[in-house]
């Protein structure tokens, strides 16, 4: 194979991983945000919000591991 090939191939993958990985990054800090929008709103609703944020920040993670 062409040095040249190999090298640009090697750069094309590290940089489809690196954007690749900003797509969750930026739903999990909106999913982060909105519920502490939503503590500060509702402050008795806090247990809630905390617990399903939690579940969903761990679902999120799962399926971002499995792409890879």
């Amino acid at each position: 194979m062409n040095p040249l090939i190999a090298a640009a191939s090697v750069i094309a993958a590290g940089l489809a991983v690196g954007l690749a990985s900003i797509g969750p990054g930026v739903g999990q800090g909106t999913a982060a945000g909105q519920a502490v929008e939503g503590i500060a709103r509702q402050p008795e609703a806090e247990g809630k919000i905390r617990d399903s944020c939690l579940v969903r920040e761990g679902v999120m993670e799962f399926w971002k591991g499995m792409e890879k």
